[in-house]
């Protein structure tokens, strides 16, 4: 018999793919926006949310994938999605070099060093790295995304595209989080020289966070790329990677609904507002100030994890 919670999810997630019938176009564009935002928060989750590494620079794994993507099928012409592999490859090569020196840092060390790493990313593509990005005006005329030969144009399109790949994604991490890998994450989030004493390799079992979850940034910048055909340093500043640490902190660290849900009120909530511009994000600040206070550990935070032991097993109980 199936929880209530997978029963509501279920629910909201036929709702979710049946809204482009019933909503307008903004409205189908303002989900897409959450629909990218909560896969790349997801990403930030593996590495935020599981390995509890704080890490601000999530956006310059983001611009990867989207400047390999773009530069690519403009020279080349190579189909933007047979890129997606390649876009979180590249990404993930240098999140590996990157993160390699860096993960034995801690707290707040680490987060300076991150956000250094985005500023890095973003000026670079500025000054138009190796002739290759464009410099300030970016890259133009990226091709549409294609899927046995139907040229994907219109919001509605979008919208299966980017929320089948959440859902892809959604699948993908859960499966992880419930794996021997995904406890790793977690024993090292809660105290990692316990987890070490318990033969956890920390540096490794981080690193592999860091790496997957810049992979995955890495994909959604292509897609990114292949929905607005033009890209931008200044698409990939550091206010994105606010939002997207905004979204796991938000929405709960670990937990895949709260992450989807911070999206959902980070991205797509102040739309809502859109009238009353000069105090949304006023009241949206206080509202965040409020829930860090009194919620700390996020809006859906992850449920305590049951495991089973011998003896329960041998009583036919849980532990």
């Amino acid at each position: 018999m199936k929880s209530p919670r997978t029963v509501i999810f279920a629910v909201l997630g036929a709702l979710l793919f049946a809204s482009p019938a019933f909503l307008n176009i903004y409205w189908v564009d303002v989900l897409n926006n959450v629909g990218l935002y909560a896969i790349l928060a997801l990403s930030l989750n593996i590495i935020l949310g599981h390995a509890g590494l704080f890490h601000m620079g999530h956006a310059a794994f983001y611009a990867m994938g989207a400047y390999t993507t773009a530069i690519i099928n403009t020279t080349w012409q190579i189909p933007v999605l047979w890129l997606m592999p390649l876009s979180g490859l590249v990404a993930g090569l240098v999140a590996l070099v990157v993160a390699r020196p860096i993960i034995h840092l801690r707290g707040d060390y680490l987060l300076i060093v991150t956000i250094g790493l985005v500023e890095i990313v973003r000026i670079a593509l500025i000054n138009n790295l190796f002739g290759i990005t464009g410099g300030s005006n970016g890259i133009f005329g990226i091709s549409r995304p294609e899927i046995f030969g139907f040229r994907i144009r219109r919001p509605e399109h979008f919208f299966y595209l980017i929320w089948g790949f959440a859902a892809v994604t959604v699948f993908l991490f859960h499966r992880l989080e419930n794996s021997r890998f995904g406890r790793a994450l977690n024993y090292l989030r809660e105290d990692d020289v316990a987890a070490e004493g318990s033969g956890v390799n920390s540096a490794h079992y981080k690193l592999i966070a860091f790496v997957l979850g810049a992979v995955w940034a890495g994909m959604a910048g292509n897609i990114f790329a292949a929905k607005m055909t033009i890209i931008a340093p200044e698409s990939f500043n550091f206010w994105e990677s606010v939002i997207m640490f905004m979204i796991v902190l938000l929405g709960g660290r670990g937990s895949i609904p709260g992450v989807i849900l911070g999206a959902l009120m980070v991205v797509g909530l102040p739309e809502l507002f859109r009238e009353f511009a000069s105090a949304r994000m006023l009241v949206f600040g206080a509202m965040m100030i409020v829930m860090m206070i009194f919620r700390t550990e996020g809006i859906l935070p992850p449920r305590p994890r049951r495991y089973r032991t011998a003896v329960a097993d041998r009583k036919g109980g849980p532990a």
